[in-house]
């Protein structure tokens, strides 16, 4: 077995226990996870994601006119026609195949 080193981080206990949530969803342990997302800080010399101020605000169903609703649902069925929506799945048998985790 490698060896390991420790890290500990204090997070909000309702942000852990939803990540948890998904985790365990995934079939990946939160020590995994952390582990995948510093390799890929490494890899990407940087955060693996972009990280900035959101311009737009997130859609309520509640706020969107029927017209916007239809929109919606339109750019997704779209996005799943060009398949360029995933399942959770098979991210995760990728992760497990790229990282051996």
């Amino acid at each position: 077995m490698a060896k390991t080193s420790s890290v500990f981080a204090r997070v909000e206990p309702e942000v852990k226990k939803q990540a948890e949530m998904v985790l365990d969803k995934l079939g990946i342990s939160m020590s995994n996870a952390i582990n995948i997302f510093l390799r890929q800080v490494i890899q990407q010399n940087g955060l693996p994601f972009d990280v900035k101020v959101l311009e737009n605000k997130p859609l309520v169903y509640g706020n969107l006119t029927t017209e916007q609703f239809n929109k919606e649902i339109e750019k997704g069925l779209a996005d799943l026609a060009s398949s360029r929506v995933v399942s959770a799945q098979s991210v995760a048998e990728r992760m497990h195949r790229e990282y051996d985790v």
